[in-house]
């Protein structure tokens, strides 16, 4: 995905966080990269979206009201194969890291997270 100012690109990205602070400044920097943004707080609405929607992207927090992020990944990848996932989390371990990978996470990022941190995710699972 080649981010170019002012281009629209019909790239969709879903966010999986519950806190709404996280929702809006990352729905924020998507947008500014011209993504096409929704976001719900919990797995159980993540699944709800998912079985409507395919979003080229999901943003993808771990520890979540309703469960754990990582034990998501699996059930996103079963539906929906192509959906690059994107793990935003405050609780970075070397064991959650290495199991979000074997799971099949493209990206772990910890929060606090930068624009920037964003962006090259972005630019990393859609390198074109």
């Amino acid at each position: 995905m080649n981010l170019e100012a002012g281009k629209t690109y019909s790239y969709t990205a879903l966010i999986i966080d519950d806190e709404s602070d996280i929702c809006f400044l990352l729905s924020n920097i998507l947008r500014n990269n011209n993504l096409q943004v929704q976001f719900v707080n919990s797995i159980n609405e993540g699944k709800s979206y998912l079985k409507e929607n395919t979003p080229q992207l999901l943003f993808l927090d771990n520890h979540l009201p309703d469960g754990y992020g990582i034990d998501f990944i699996s059930y996103v990848k079963k539906e929906h194969a192509d959906i690059k996932i994107v793990m935003v989390t405050a609780h970075d371990t070397p064991e959650d890291r290495r199991k979000a990978l074997q799971e099949g996470v493209d990206v772990f990022i910890s929060k606090p997270f930068s624009a920037s941190e964003i962006k090259r995710a972005i630019q990393q699972v859609y390198p074109d």
